[in-house]
């Protein structure tokens, strides 16, 4: 039971990486040039100091909806849940506000991580039946341009982390859930070489959840049961270049402290679980392309690679099935006028498969993949 506990969280962040869709244009460049682009609010999610190249006052709303298919395969004659992902929803905000020329204000509210997986009614449905781990998170944020080449950015975020799980017993399904709120923080710089051309690099420090309480008993018959979740810190460094009129690459490089996952831990009662050695960081590489078709219409369209945070994809567990993940997305942005655009996008990202040990439960995720489809529209005031 404790083995299937440790492993919950990472597959809330899609295969263990960072979940760069919120529903926004970054969704059809594969989440290329995420912390360079700067062409709504939305940039604050990766970089803050990229506010300060917005003018005025800019409102970027997002809609979301995933599709996962992820179908686990025991390893022995059993009932197999089958797709243990399907439909999930999500949704994002993002406001940008010009104190002056220098320095802007602004306010994110998002998800960049949750899953709902539901295995049903299958052979290990005593163990585990449906998991949970969802976020949100809300981001002020402060951006100061020092000059013509530099500009800086930090936010604070409150992030607010749910988890659930329940099993099936004979006394009827038993379930658990708590949540707790936890602190972080992102820290940009950004640098133009000219307006056409510019980098930047954004900091996200590490945000630890404290599941906890009497209400998690209920899962394992009156023990309580503690959980202490670490989202690791990352590094993104992106770059934009306007090439000419109508076309722009953009480029990511990034990293992610995974390894640091291994310090999560789970205690029923003062029995400490650890998770150990499983996990290494991982690092990630993105290009797109963005072409500029008329004077209302950009198209847009990116690969990304993500290395997987598994020392061995042959050692790894049931409610994360991690790997080498791939991403191409495409989308289109539409200026309806000078003040409000609107676009939708579509990623597609195939994670390798894995394989899960075990003699009761041990079985293999042949291959997964995530399909993303978006909304999004920008409004200038």
């Amino acid at each position: 039971m404790l083995t299937l506990l440790l492993g919950l969280p990472a597959y809330s962040r899609a295969g263990g990486l960072y979940l760069y869709e919120l529903g926004t244009e970054d969704v059809g460049l594969a989440g290329a040039g995420a912390a360079a682009r700067a062409q709504d609010a939305s940039v604050m999610a990766t970089n803050p100091a990229g506010l300060t190249l917005l003018s005025g006052e800019v409102l970027t709303l997002g809609v979301q909806g995933l599709y996962g298919d992820s179908h686990y395969q025991l390893n022995h004659a059993g009932q197999n849940p089958g797709n243990v992902i399907g439909w999930f929803p999500g949704a994002s905000a993002f406001y940008s506000h010009s104190v002056n020329e220098d320095l802007k204000l602004g306010l994110g509210i998002y998800g960049n991580f949750g899953l709902k997986m539901d295995f049903g009614d299958w052979a290990g449905q005593r163990a585990l039946r449906q998991s949970t781990l969802l976020g949100m998170t809300i981001q002020p944020t402060v951006a100061y341009q020092l000059d013509e080449h530099w500009s800086l950015g930090a936010s604070v975020m409150a992030n607010y982390g749910v988890f659930g799980l329940s099993r099936a017993s004979l006394q009827g399904e038993r379930q658990l859930e708590d949540t707790d709120w936890s602190h972080s923080m992102k820290l940009g710089v950004l640098y133009q070489f000219k307006p056409d051309s510019r980098i930047g690099l954004g900091y996200t420090s590490r945000t630890r959840y404290e599941f906890d309480g009497n209400a998690l008993a209920s899962i394992n018959g009156g023990v309580p049961l503690r959980g202490q979740i670490i989202a690791p810190q990352q590094l993104m460094l992106s770059a934009y270049h306007q090439l000419n009129s109508r076309w722009a690459v953009l480029g990511n490089l990034g990293w992610q402290d995974w390894s640091a996952y291994n310090d999560n831990q789970l205690f029923l009662g003062q029995a400490e679980a650890p998770l150990t050695g499983k996990m290494q960081d991982t690092w990630h590489a993105a290009l797109g392309v963005q072409y500029q078709l008329s004077e209302k219409l950009r198209l847009n369209t990116g690969l990304a690679f993500d290395s997987s945070f598994y020392r061995d994809q042959s050692n790894t567990s049931l409610t994360m099935p991690g790997g080498k993940t791939i991403r191409v997305g495409v989308g289109a942005q539409y200026a309806l006028n000078p003040s409000t655009s609107f676009g939708a996008a579509f990623e597609y990202a195939h994670i390798a498969d894995s394989q899960v040990p075990g003699a009761m439960l041990g079985g293999a995720y042949p291959s997964s993949s995530l399909y993303f489809f978006t909304l999004n529209m920008n409004k200038r005031f």
